[in-house]
């Protein structure tokens, strides 16, 4: 049987703005009902691959085929409202002729939002849920969704995760939220130096992946260069070196020599390390019963709590609880309406805010981490150039003189943390520090933050992040307003101890998040249950199968693992269509036996368990 035809066919997308090309020869397919991540650094160029998938940007070469009659949504990381009088008609104008004309408004309720409520003046956040309101309304066949996460507070995130999990389309996804991806993915495109790698597998398997095949790639650049030292010796003492120089041989070293010269290494990491200062006392922060009404908005009310040096609190909650009012009551930037604040001796914090609000678009990248001081600042208690610093983030030298208007979202959050971590303190207070910055650069971030002698205070609405950097969350109650509650370790600890996330926020509000709370809150249906009724011992079947089937499941493992190194050949699909067509329907039927195979022996394994007490 021959495997379904692709929705959409990307082959050999070229793009080059003069220079070296951003995107070369760039080949794959997004078949029906496929989840695929697109990940890589800032600037590899996904945003602008999946706007030539869009038709939004002509390649320098190569072709984008859409499958007749396939519908498709794009969501850009910045909505156009163009001069749209209201939310309903700017979602309403995704619709199709054959699209349900009631799904706009059902959108539009589901995630918050007035539908006469006009575009001008939206939040972020709004603006972001306006957008995914008119894409995700006309259920089309693809869906290609660029940081679909960004300006979401937790419990729109989460509501998102249930439609997309109920959605039928074939995705497309740019997201810097690792546990977004984990959710939604079940292949993985890896843009890497303008070429792209695919892995069968969701996010979840992406980063040992990933570093398998860099660690292969070195093992490669070393063969090469000890062949490039072979054949200079045979060169210069060879025995036909003595007579005639065999040119063809000559020939190829130079080929062995450009290729390794051309060889482009993967991008570095940036070096993040907080400069040190004098270490705070014990105790930080001491707040009794502070409180803060906004308006006629109480947004804190009698809240208490002892920070001591080394805490790392996490803050979480849907926009608009007063995340931002809470830090500040705590870091003293805002005077409470009631109770008592104190801080600890030797404080020096420093303070990253989610608005960016300390960059001047017109300012130099050298004037803003100087302070206008020249091309030298001091760090740690050391004169360093400017320029040394900057690459330390991922900047080139060259770079120095540029505005800031003209660097990218996750250049700005980069330049951000370079001046923040120039800057001695040992209390970080860190609000929503995750925007637009890649996954290579948030392992950084996280592992500064272990590594931090100091205090770290930090609002995100990555729930990975949390995870993993911090001690303590402080989550709204949801049943009292203006009450905030303190959970011990991170926020998978926070949902366990209180059997909800963060809140309830703005999107959730309609039949659709009802439906997404509901499917939250049933068992998974694959997930191997325990017999009900068990008997007495095992049978035969039972007993062979145990040691049988580990056997099955590796060899499936190791036939999956060619398969898919197979399918990673960047030529494969253009040399062979059929040939990969098969392959793809071959890992796809070894990949679901797998599972049936490695689901029975749990089953099985459950079940000798109990028998044997």
């Amino acid at each position: 049987m021959a495997a379904a035809a692709p929705l959409m066919r990307l082959e050999d997308i070229t793009l080059t703005f003069g220079g070296k090309p951003l995107l070369e020869a760039v080949s794959f397919s997004v078949h029906a009902g496929e989840r695929m991540a697109l990940v890589g650094r800032n600037g590899s160029g996904k945003s602008t691959l999946l706007k030539i998938a869009a038709g939004l940007v002509e390649p320098s070469s190569g072709t984008v085929t859409t499958e007749r009659n396939a519908t498709l949504r794009y969501l850009p990381q910045a909505p156009d409202f163009g001069d749209r009088l209201n939310l309903h008609d700017y979602v309403a104008s995704g619709l199709g002729p054959l699209d349900d004309p009631f799904r706009a408004d059902m959108m539009l309720d589901a995630l918050g939002l007035d539908p006469a409520r006009a575009p001008t003046g939206l939040s972020g956040g709004e603006a972001r849920r306006a957008a995914l309101a008119r894409t995700l309304a006309p259920r089309p066949d693809i869906l290609l969704l660029d940081e679909p996460t960004n300006h979401l507070d937790l419990p729109t995130i989460e509501w998102l995760e249930g439609e997309l999990a109920r959605s039928a389309s074939a995705m497309i996804i740019i997201s810097h939220d690792r546990r977004f991806l984990e959710d939604t993915s079940g292949v993985t495109l890896w843009l890497d130096r303008g070429a792209v790698r695919r892995n069968s597998h969701g996010f979840a398997t992406f980063e040992a992946w990933r570093e398998k095949t860099l660690e292969e790639e070195e093992r490669e650049l070393h063969k090469l260069k000890r062949q490039i030292v072979r054949e200079e010796h045979w060169l210069t003492y060879g025995v036909t070196a003595r007579r005639k120089r065999n040119q063809r041989r000559l020939a190829g070293l130079h080929d062995l020599r450009r290729r390794f010269r051309e060889h482009e290494r993967a991008q570095g990491n940036a070096q993040l390390a907080p400069t040190g200062t004098e270490s705070s006392g014990k105790l930080i922060i001491e707040a009794e019963g502070i409180g803060k009404t906004v308006g006629e908005r109480r947004l804190v009310d009698a809240f208490s709590i002892r920070v001591h040096r080394g805490d790392r609190i996490g803050i979480v909650g849907p926009n608009g609880a007063g995340k931002t009012t809470l830090v500040r009551l705590l870091t003293g930037d805002l005077a409470p309406d009631a109770g008592r604040l104190r801080h600890g001796a030797s404080l020096h914090t420093a303070v990253v805010d989610q608005n960016r609000a300390a960059l001047d678009p017109d300012e130099t990248l050298e004037h803003f981490l100087t302070d206008g001081r020249g091309q030298s600042l001091v760090v740690g208690g050391e004169q360093k150039h400017v320029a040394s610093y900057m690459k330390d983030f991922l900047f080139k030298p060259e770079q120095a003189r540029t505005p800031v208007r003209e660097l990218s979202g996750g250049e700005k959050a980069r330049l951000v943390l370079a001046r923040l971590l120039a800057r001695p303190a040992n209390l970080l207070v860190l609000d929503e520090p995750t925007n637009d910055l890649d996954m290579e650069t948030l392992d950084l971030l996280q592992e500064m933050i272990a590594d931090f002698d100091g205090t770290v205070l930090l609002v995100s609405h990555d729930r990975d992040f949390l995870d993993r950097t911090v001690n303590a969350v402080i989550a709204p109650d949801p049943e009292r307003p203006g009450r905030w509650l303190t959970y011990a370790g991170g926020y998978s600890d926070m949902v366990a101890q209180r059997g909800n996330g963060a809140g309830k926020g703005e999107a959730g509000k309609g039949d659709a998040g009802k439906a997404a709370r509901r499917e939250k809150s049933e068992p998974r249906k694959n997930k191997p249950q325990k017999p009900a009724a068990a008997p007495a011992r095992l049978s035969f079947k039972h007993k062979h199968a145990l040691k049988t089937l580990p056997g099955e499941i590796e060899a499936a493992t190791a036939e999956i693992a060619a398969l898919e190194a197979k399918m990673a050949r960047p030529d494969f699909f253009a040399r062979d269509p059929d040939g990969f067509a098969r392959a793809a329907e071959r890992l796809e039927t070894l990949q679901r036996q797998k599972a049936e195979k490695e689901e029975k022996w749990l089953e099985i394994e459950l079940l000798r368990e109990e028998l044997e007490g």
